[in-house]
């Protein structure tokens, strides 16, 4: 179902931003379904009502956690998801971004028009100071939209994150609010 440009917290010239509800469930399930070809070996979205519904608690309800669905202004329904996890308060001011395509949006440039959005919103209203990304190293799809966002390689972590039965590699990409500023320039 399409949902109008007033529920959008931020808006590109083709996606808009906006916090998961309960009530996206059965349209964010049916495109995970159409999206698991896309998805394997490296995102398990949820698939059923029961799963949707404890993810969606998680990010509507605990303080740690963020999410933003990328939506199509043109009217083309939920194009992907993009989350801020392990929000840190204090002097930390940081949050790790995990993110997903569906199909029927997948290499079109929605994610990554979302993305940005999302990592201004996070710099912005969120005041965080530092994102990271952490990528599995064969995911060049997922390696390359970090890289396109701004996202720089800050190392290597092996046996990270526990996906599909198994601890995996992962590479490191983060961001922080102000530019860089080199020390070899």
């Amino acid at each position: 179902m399409p949902h109008s440009a007033s529920r959008h917290l931020a808006e590109g010239p083709r996606v808009g931003i906006r916090r998961f509800t309960y009530a996206d469930g059965a349209e964010f399930t049916a495109r995970a379904r159409e999206s698991r070809e896309l998805h394997r070996p490296w995102l398990f979205p949820p698939d059923s009502t029961e799963a949707y519904t404890a993810y969606a608690r998680r990010l509507i309800e605990d303080p740690t956690k963020a999410g933003f669905l990328v939506c199509e202004t043109s009217g083309g329904g939920i194009a992907g998801f993009i989350t801020v996890n392990n929000i840190v308060e204090g002097a930390f001011l940081s949050g790790a971004l995990g993110y997903g395509a569906f199909a029927h949006a997948a290499g079109r440039g929605l994610l990554r028009e979302g993305l940005d959005l999302v990592v201004q919103h996070a710099f912005g209203s969120m005041r965080l100071h530092r994102l990271e990304i952490n990528v599995q190293p064969g995911n060049a799809a997922s390696i390359a939209l970090a890289r396109a966002c701004g996202f720089r390689l800050e190392g290597f972590s092996p046996d990270f994150l526990f996906i599909d039965g198994a601890w995996r590699d992962h590479q490191r990409w983060a961001r922080t609010a102000q530019p860089r500023r080199s020390t070899y320039s």
